[in-house]
């Protein structure tokens, strides 16, 4: 499958979710390659360019309606393989940072995409690499770039253990690496300025175990559970039980500095019950592990602000993690690297990969779903203690303290909740919260009171504990 000569060429950097993406709406306009440092797996299995992967993962609403436009029939093929599209809260248990339980209205029209990240990669690949007009590099490491501060014209690789480096010319060269990106360094290497980053690190240190999730009929589909970490206690702790396909809970854990979970399996169950409610540890005492307990402690907040940079390139861009990585308690990065492959193709059907300003110009538009996942992110993180050198200003308290009066309000409220989804599922700008649809139960009051606990069924209860 070698590239057409008529059609201009595009290289991707990395066969991660986010390159996937970035390769899949680049074949409108180019014929591409794609390069990877690993060799893929055929089906759904771990690899070690994804370590991230044992972890629970979740693709939010925004990102659910990124894949249905990108790769149409992707999300059904996950649902066919075992996926679920959850509703958001109806299928949910889910405790808030303020410790308010959310009630389960089913009222909202937001559906999330659950599985396990090995089958979401899966059926990613098996879609977007059967397109004859994508060839695959694997084993091949991007070493550096070719061209100069004005335009960068190849991407220099090296392919298994070869002693000599090779070239790839391309039109258009794409850094969907992820967090380990070299694009700094390739930078200084062609004479440009380091972008400005900013990094607010909460340090928390994540811990999974899989389950074997208990025998449910078939008419009552097991909740995901999520209690999540409140700032205001430091250290913070949280976990979530995610039912995946084949019978499984992925559980993953979470705390901040000085309350690290560690990888001993015996201390899960009794760590899950000390968070702050002991309900996750209560449905895991009777449960079956299915292995041992994997652990991850890389989780900052790192944003590179490519789009403000004063000289920018032709002929290059960067998507996804390699822009700006999150704490993954918030599951925004999937939703983040389709919706900016989403704004590569936007900004393409205008614009020739090859026009003057056309890379500078899809780098502001990644910039968008950039931003409204990294204010989400930092508005949390940056309250726990040394998480960033940089203090949060007036008005970002002043905003923090308001997303918790709308998380209050739309834990009782449908039409609040709806608001508040629209903006934690990456579909509409935080402006949203400020809409009538939020302002007027939050000045009014809430149609219930507060919940006192989690809002497990009693037919739930007696399936996990049974």
């Amino acid at each position: 499958m070698s590239p057409s000569a008529s059609r201009p060429t595009a290289v991707v950097i990395g066969a991660g979710a986010s390159g996937l993406f970035a390769a899949a709406a680049l074949t409108e306009f180019a014929d591409v390659v794609l390069v990877e440092r690993d060799v893929l797996p055929d089906g759904p299995a771990p690899r070690r360019g994804v370590p991230q992967a044992r972890h629970a993962h979740l693709v939010w609403s925004g990102g659910v309606r990124a894949l249905d436009e990108l790769l149409p029939g992707c999300v059904d093929e996950v649902v066919a393989r075992g996926g679920r599209l959850v509703n958001i809260m109806g299928d949910m248990v889910s405790r808030a940072p303020n410790e308010v339980w959310f009630r389960r209205f089913l009222a909202t029209p937001h559906r999330n995409l659950v599985c396990s990240r090995d089958l979401l990669d899966a059926v990613l690949r098996a879609q977007v690499l059967a397109d004859a007009r994508i060839t695959l590099r694997q084993n091949t490491t991007a070493v550096g770039l070719e061209g100069d501060a004005s335009r960068v014209t190849a991407l220099r690789v090296r392919e298994g253990d070869a002693a000599e480096d090779t070239t790839l010319p391309a039109d258009l060269i794409v850094d969907a690496s992820g967090r380990g990106s070299r694009t700094p360094l390739w930078f200084g290497e062609l004479g440009l300025p380091q972008p400005a980053e900013r990094s607010v690190d909460a340090g928390v240190a994540y811990a999974t175990r899989v389950f074997r999730a208990p025998h449910a009929p078939a008419d009552v589909p097991f909740p995901l559970v999520n209690v999540q970490a409140n700032p205001a206690k430091a250290p913070g702790r949280g976990g979530i039980i995610l039912p995946v396909e084949d019978g499984r809970w992925i559980v993953t854990l979470s705390g901040t500095r000085g309350g690290e979970p560690g990888g001993d399996p015996d201390t899960f169950v009794d760590f899950a019950l000390g968070l702050g409610d002991p309900v996750i540890g209560e449905l895991l005492k009777g449960a079956e592990p299915l292995g041992g307990v994997a652990t991850t402690r890389s989780t900052a907040n790192r944003r590179r602000y490519y789009e403000k940079a004063a000289r920018w390139p032709a002929g290059f861009v960067v998507l996804g993690d390699a822009v700006a990585g999150y704490n993954p308690v918030y599951g925004h990065g999937l939703t983040v690297a389709a919706q900016c492959a989403l704004a590569l193709r936007s900004v393409l059907r205008t614009t020739s990969p090859t026009a003057p300003g056309a890379a500078g110009r899809v780098q502001r538009a990644v910039a968008r779903p950039v931003g409204a996942a990294w204010d989400l992110a930092v508005g949390q993180d940056a309250l726990y203690p040394g998480a960033s050198d940089k203090p949060l200003t007036r008005a970002e308290r002043l905003l923090a303290r308001y997303v918790d009066r709308a998380v209050e309000t739309g834990a009782a409220h449908p039409r609040a909740l709806g608001a508040l989804l629209d903006v934690m599922s990456l579909e509409k700008p935080p402006t949203r919260l400020f809409s009538p649809d939020m302002l007027i139960p939050m000045l009014f009051g809430p149609r219930k009171p507060p919940l006192q606990g989690p809002p497990l069924t009693e037919a739930e209860r007696r399936t996990a504990l049974s």
